[in-house]
């Protein structure tokens, strides 16, 4: 997993409550258990037409937005069904951090498992980021996990949460087999002394 410290891009303004794992990755798209090459129907019914058109309204098939590495939503983002395939879909398309007024449960703590922020910020903060967004490409917010906090385009900073073991994986970029391969030593260890005192397992 890569590791977050501090990034500055692109932030697409959504503007919408309960952004479902299905609106990010449609049911049609769960077959794959690769991680790669989901971001193409990231949003893939609110992207495209039936036929495979771009919508030009969309905000990720506007040419300013369309290598944002940051989302800026309504409350809820998230929520629906627990798959997996949603953060993998916004990480390949190149998104590292989200910020909403809140986020379902299993998507959030997904989210840090896979590389990418979830950013719990109040709603009036979430407004004059989502404004500083609309504004386009030039507008660039910062996302500081070191010093846990969110920067506009015009300099404003806004703290926010963070757990502290997940921002401690998130900026050493270990995931669930990164934390085990930490202990790979003891593990090893562990089974040499099981093989001595155990031969016949």
């Amino acid at each position: 997993m890569e590791k977050f410290t501090k990034l500055t891009g692109v932030a697409a303004p959504m503007p919408l409550v309960n952004i479902d794992t299905d609106m990010i990755i449609p049911k049609q798209f769960l077959k794959t258990i690769k991680r790669s090459g989901l971001g193409a129907n990231l949003f893939d019914e609110m992207r495209f037409t039936l036929d495979g058109q771009e919508i030009p309204d969309f905000v990720l098939n506007q040419p300013a937005y369309r290598r944002a590495e940051i989302i800026v939503a309504g409350d809820n983002f998230g929520c629906g069904s627990s798959r997996e395939h949603a953060p993998w879909a916004l990480l390949d398309f190149g998104i590292r951090a989200v910020i909403a007024t809140s986020f379902a449960d299993i998507f959030y703590n997904n989210c840090f498992k896979n590389g990418i922020l979830p950013i719990v910020l109040p709603e009036d903060v979430v407004a004059i980021m989502m404004e500083d967004a609309q504004r386009g490409e030039n507008a660039r917010i910062t996302v500081d996990l070191t010093d846990q906090t969110v920067t506009t385009s015009d300099g404003q900073s806004f703290p926010f949460e963070v757990d502290a073991f997940k921002k401690h994986c998130m900026m050493n970029g270990l995931d669930d087999i990164g934390l085990t391969m930490e202990k790979a030593a003891n593990i090893d260890t562990y089974e040499a002394k099981a093989a001595t005192a155990r031969p016949w397992v």
